[in-house]
């Protein structure tokens, strides 16, 4: 009997290790109130910006009075799975791109307009608009060798510590994920629904947003929005999480 309990036992802390190994998304360590949030289109606060972006991508713009629609058409259709290509590489740049990057690139190459800033309500509201005519499609990072060394640095700063408490990303995102700091959950760092709506912001946030939130959080000097570094990050990260649902917006804590 002591012995079938001993087996039963052992197999119950297997059981949560192979729970505990499976990925899983932000979203499955949120409040039941929090995930019907994000799951009503009505509720979720982060479909205000996707409407703006709606607006933003029929509106013509710049010397050449184009909109995002003039080139692009019905986004329902041609934006379908784009974002979960994202970050890319763009042979004309030379480099990868993320999604916002991308779009500020083609609004400078096509509308000769300004560029919208990081963070700004355009910017967020039409990345937002984009990414959401993916939603429920799988992260599927571009199989392309000339990714290969920018998702190795990606890696590498992942792995790195960093700042004055001499922290790395993986050890708290990979190592203690699902442990608590501070009452909250510790998350795998899956980008499934960026950008997303954080109620600490109370606002619509993207992944470096939350990438230099976390960089602050370990007294790091944070990597510029729009830098190299950031890029990379965001490579390793999509691999990381590749096959996975996009959710965006996605609606967290």
């Amino acid at each position: 009997m002591k012995r079938s309990l001993l087996l039963l036992w052992a197999v119950a802390i297997a059981s949560v290790a192979s729970a505990d190994d499976a990925r899983r998304s932000g979203f499955d360590f949120m409040s039941p109130a929090t995930q019907a949030m994000q799951r009503d289109d009505m509720q979720n606060p982060g479909m205000l910006w996707v409407q703006d972006g709606e607006t933003v991508w029929n509106m013509k713009i710049g010397v050449r009075d184009k909109s995002c629609a003039s080139c692009h058409g019905d986004a329902t259709v041609s934006m379908r799975g784009v974002a979960a290509r994202y970050p890319a590489y763009d042979a004309r740049e030379g480099l990868p791109l993320t999604l916002a990057r991308r779009i500020v690139i083609c609004k400078q190459r096509n509308q000769w307009a300004l560029a919208p800033p990081p963070e700004s309500r355009e910017l967020l509201s039409l990345e937002s608009y984009v990414a959401l005519q993916s939603r429920g499609l799988p992260i599927a990072p571009p199989d392309d060798p000339r990714l290969e060394p920018y998702r190795e640095r990606g890696r590498q700063w992942f792995e790195q510590r960093m700042g004055q408490l001499n922290f790395a990303c993986a050890q708290c995102h990979a190592d203690n994920a699902g442990q608590r700091v501070g009452g909250s959950v510790i998350p795998q760092a899956h980008p499934t629904g960026y950008p997303i709506y954080r109620l600490e912001w109370q606002g619509l946030g993207s992944l470096e947003r939350r990438l230099r939130n976390c960089m602050s959080g370990v007294r790091a000097e944070p990597f510029a929005f729009g830098s190299p570094e950031m890029t990379e990050l965001a490579l390793y990260l999509a691999q990381r999480a590749a096959g996975m649902r996009i959710e965006t917006p996605a609606v967290r804590p």
